[in-house]
């Protein structure tokens, strides 16, 4: 919907002044395309549907009218926000409390699990506007610390995403329990049957304000991509980290036990990196958050539902380390960098056609346009280094902050030191901390996992499919109790209850000792050296039914492995093996 009047500032919305001061604090002066449409229709007591994805300002779409229509002398709660998470009720509560810096009488209170109730509790006898996630808003009118029937305005924020973490009953009572003569508020990314069931039952004629989705996928966001070899996503994403040394950046991916992988690993290799996903206590989230936003830590691994609601402004990279579920999902991601108007970048890392097919996909619906980068080597990251280094010493030398080491440069030239051997010592003094093991990094990108095998050796680790194991496992555990880099790892063939993994010949001894007692995926594992004999490798047949992928658990279907080993059947990565002792 357009509105009529153009609105060029936040002053042709004829806001009050004192939200007009905070707004002018904050550093605002024209309002997003979906403030510009949005406010004046809530303002006119519309019920709108806002279709806006995060990093649009939404937030304040809605904040700015909400406080405009309490009344502060009722002493009760007035307006009612609804989030999908925690973080989110967060973020909106605190650009509430900016808002309303210069006016008195506004109070809110956030509700949301994993947070003391009684600490609740006491906010909300003195609010008048509740911000809090449905469960835990649920909890509180079951115990009657929150009563409803003084609400005037509701929002449902990303609305959405509360259906799809199955908020739907919950919203509904809370909605049936509200006045029916309230205004209604509903902002959601997508427009599925079940939101278009919810507005119809719980609005009046409502409004649709929508921004445009191009808009939002390419203003300010570099998009690329790397293409790496299958159990290579954590050696690239390092690299990528190093090359471009971000100050701020936050890596997607889509589990919770993902995340925590890709943080151990992340940590171990030097980075500063930090989890945020639903299994941590509200204490935790906080505290990672608050280190996030200070720059403590450096890297922010997320997964989707965890990220809603976090607002940084100055992240300059977003890695998506497993390819986004769909094309909302990469939306909500990359939106996290290139805000308030600053340039950002996003890199997704592809392993294989099928994950680049993927994202091609995303791309194209989308029609945003995306291009391939190859993964930095060794040498590129030792230039990049010094470029960036030789930039610092010209600003120190240019901002004349030098010239108070005059007098000891003139000791150290009179003690017989030349200048050159001077300059080079005070760069190894303040630059030697930030050299990296670049000696194992291979030099060219297509030797970069695809190294010819001649001067290796297979090893059997006795893990598989079976057992979830993947490559990036595999590699985590030889990394951690062996010598080995990632770089040095070749080919891994992961079959339904063990692996084969190429390793350096010289190493070989050295691994197989170092690796006994270790764990992948949580499961002792014992590890050989491979015997070709012992272990058949029938060819790659796709096509065959899903029940045959457990033959080789069903000892009497004799026939059937006999016909799949015929055949040369192996589906999925899962190899038949009729040979083996024991069968």
């Amino acid at each position: 919907m357009e509105n009529s009047r153009v609105i060029s500032g936040f002053k042709d919305l004829m806001l009050d002044s004192r939200i007009m001061h905070a707004l002018d604090d904050m550093g605002f002066e024209s309002p997003t395309e979906i403030q510009s449409q949005a406010i004046p229709l809530i303002r006119e007591g519309k019920d709108i549907i806002g279709r806006s994805q995060t990093g649009t300002g939404k937030t304040m779409a809605f904040a700015i009218p909400a406080i405009e229509k309490i009344r502060p002398e009722e002493g009760k709660v007035q307006a009612l926000i609804m989030c999908p998470t925690r973080e989110l009720a967060l973020q909106c509560s605190e650009e509430i409390k900016k808002l309303t810096k210069y006016i008195n009488g506004i109070r809110t209170a956030e509700v949301y699990g994993g947070a003391p109730m009684d600490k609740q509790i006491t906010k909300l006898k003195r609010a008048n506007i509740v911000i809090g996630t449905p469960g835990r808003i649920m909890d509180h009118m079951r115990r009657r610390t929150l009563r409803l029937d003084h609400i005037r305005f509701v929002v449902l924020d990303e609305a959405d995403e509360m259906l799809s973490m199955g908020f739907k009953e919950d919203m509904e009572t809370i909605l049936r329990e509200t006045p029916e003569e309230r205004q209604t508020v509903l902002f959601s990314a997508t427009m599925p049957p079940s939101i278009l069931a919810l507005t119809g039952e719980f609005q009046r004629d409502p409004q649709l304000v929508e921004v445009s989705r191009k808009q939002l996928t390419l203003d300010n966001i570099v998009q690329k991509y790397v293409d790496v070899p299958m159990g290579r996503k954590t050696d690239a994403l390092k690299l990528l980290l190093h090359y471009y040394r971000p100050s701020l950046a936050m890596v997607f991916c889509n589990t919770k036990k993902m995340a925590d992988e890709l943080t151990e690993s992340l940590q171990k290799g030097g980075f500063n990196a930090d989890a945020i996903h639903g299994d941590l206590k509200q204490s935790q989230r906080n505290s990672v958050m608050d280190k996030f936003r200070c720059g403590t830590t450096a890297v922010l691994v997320a997964t989707d539902v965890a990220a809603r609601g976090i607002d940084v402004n100055d992240v300059e990279f977003v890695f998506n380390y497993d390819i986004p579920q769909n094309n909302e999902y990469y939306v909500h991601r990359i939106g996290r960098t290139g805000r308030v108007g600053k340039d950002g970048t996003s890199i997704t890392i592809c392993s294989g056609r099928k994950q680049t097919l993927a994202l091609t996909e995303i791309v194209r619906g989308l029609k945003c346009s995306i291009s391939e980068i190859p993964v930095p080597t060794g040498d590129d990251i030792r230039s990049k280094m010094y470029e960036k280094n030789t930039e610092s010493v010209v600003s120190v030398l240019e901002s004349g902050k030098g010239k108070a080491y005059t007098e000891m440069v003139n000791m150290l030239l009179e003690k017989g030191y030349s200048l050159f051997d001077i300059a080079a010592a005070a760069l190894q003094m303040n630059f030697s901390d930030q050299e990296i093991r670049i000696a194992d990094i291979k030099q060219e990108r297509k030797q970069y996992g695809k190294r010819s095998d001649t001067d290796f050796s297979r090893i059997l680790i006795d893990i598989g499919r079976s057992s979830h194991a993947a490559p990036n496992h595999i590699v985590a555990s030889l990394t951690e109790r062996s010598p080995l880099h990632g770089s040095d790892i070749g080919k891994i063939e992961i079959y339904d209850d063990y692996s084969v993994v190429a390793i350096p010949s010289a190493s070989v001894d050295e691994v197989l000792d170092r690796m006994y007692g270790a764990k992948v995926c949580g499961r002792p594992v014992k590890t050989s050296v491979f015997e070709e004999k012992r272990h058949t490798q029938p060819h790659f047949r796709a096509g065959l039914p899903e029940n045959h992928r457990k033959d080789r658990k069903n000892r009497h279907l004799s026939a059937v492995s006999d016909t799949r080993s015929q055949r040369g059947g192996r589906k999925n990565g899962y190899t038949h093996n009729s040979r083996r002792k024991g069968k």
